[in-house]
Order: structure tokens, then C-alpha cells, then sequence
């Protein structure tokens, strides 16, 4: 690895174009660049995150995502290359299934809100929805496996459950929108007492 890095400053990209892992040179502006920056800003909002105090379980799993993440990064980076394996899926999808498993069922919409670890999990999803958002384009300007879109689609999903369980660690709530709707059932529950 000593060796892998050894210029940083090439001004090679001074032209408007960037490298990619298969040596070819594209524009900043095309659909690659955009999903690898994307992938990029996300796992440093991940990295953010985890300098909040967190359950160590979460810290363990973010952890793990991180490196996943830059498995997708080089998947982008290197077209027609394998690095997101289907493990990384699997692990999202018991993440997922564990940790809603322990949530109330939501009645209403919540706000982006709540701890300072909840609010940059919330963060990381609109950041990993954007990131999907930009392999969804480069995937319909060039055939590439679905693994990367799919990761991202369940990554957000479990960054949502993560913020409400964040929110929970010290006996705390989300943060409810205050819609009519959720004004009327207060309402009425309170009546019925």
C-alpha cells in the first residue's frame, strides 16, 4: 500500500478529467464521477458519524459499511469490475431486519431530527439516496450489475432505522412531524382517557 499512493498532486485532473481504475480518462462531468463522489461523500458523512458515541454493535456494523463503501467506490471506479460482493447485501438486509425488529411501528412521518448521532444518521441516508440516485444515471448510460444501486436502495433504508434506534439509546424519541392527522389522533386519544 506504501507504494499506491505516492503522488497526490498529479494535475492530471486540470483538464476537467479524471482517471479511473482501468487507466482511462473521463470527464468530471459524466455519470461515473458523479456515482464515485457520491459513494465518496457518504462514507466521509459515515466517518462523521462515528465520531459520535454510538453502541458498539452500531460502531462495528458503520464500520464494516465503510469498507463495503469503498468496495463500491472501486466498482465504480473500474468498469466491468467485481469488488461489492453478495455478503455486503446480506449483512444490510439482517441489519435491517434486526434493528427495525426492536422499533415501534411509526404512525407518522418523522423529522430528520432527535440526538446529534440520529440527525448525521439521517445525513448519511439522504447522502446514500443521492448516491443511488447517481448510479441509477450512470447505470442508464452504461450496462453495469445491479449490486451498487441495491446496496445503496438498502443502505439508506438502514441509515433511517439507525437514526430511530439512535434516538432511542438514552430513552429518547423520534421527532414526529405535526401533521392535521397526527393532531386529530392525539386528540382523540387524549378524549378516550
Amino acid at each position: 500500500m506504501a507504494n499506491r499512493l505516492s503522488q497526490i498532486a498529479t494535475r492530471t485532473g486540470d483538464d476537467g478529467t479524471t482517471g479511473l481504475g482501468d487507466n482511462t480518462r473521463v470527464s468530471k462531468h459524466s455519470p461515473r464521477p458523479h456515482a464515485m463522489g457520491d459513494v465518496d461523500e457518504l462514507n466521509s458523512h459515515l466517518g462523521l458519524l462515528l465520531c459520535e458515541p454510538l453502541p458498539d454493535d452500531v460502531r462495528v456494523l458503520l464500520g464494516d459499511i465503510q469498507h463495503q463503501l469503498f468496495n463500491l467506490g472501486g466498482e465504480l471506479s473500474m468498469p466491468g469490475y467485481e469488488l461489492l460482493k453478495d455478503d455486503a447485501l446480506l449483512q444490510l438486509d439482517n441489519a435491517l431486519a434486526h434493528y427495525n425488529g426492536g422499533l415501534p411501528r411509526l404512525a407518522e412521518f418523522i423529522l430528520p431530527a432527535g440526538t446529534r448521532a440520529a440527525s448525521q444518521a439521517h445525513v448519511c441516508r439522504t447522502v446514500a439516496r443521492r448516491a443511488e440516485r447517481a448510479v441509477v444515471a450512470l447505470q442508464a448510460a452504461e450496462t453495469m450489475r445491479a449490486a451498487p444501486r441495491q446496496y445503496l436502495n438498502r443502505l439508506s433504508d438502514l441509515l433511517f432505522v439507525l437514526a430511530r434506534v439512535l434516538n432511542r439509546v438514552d430513552g429518547g424519541d423520534d421527532v414526529y412531524w405535526k401533521s392535521e392527522r397526527l393532531a386529530r389522533i392525539q386528540a382523540d386519544d387524549a378524549g378516550a382517557d
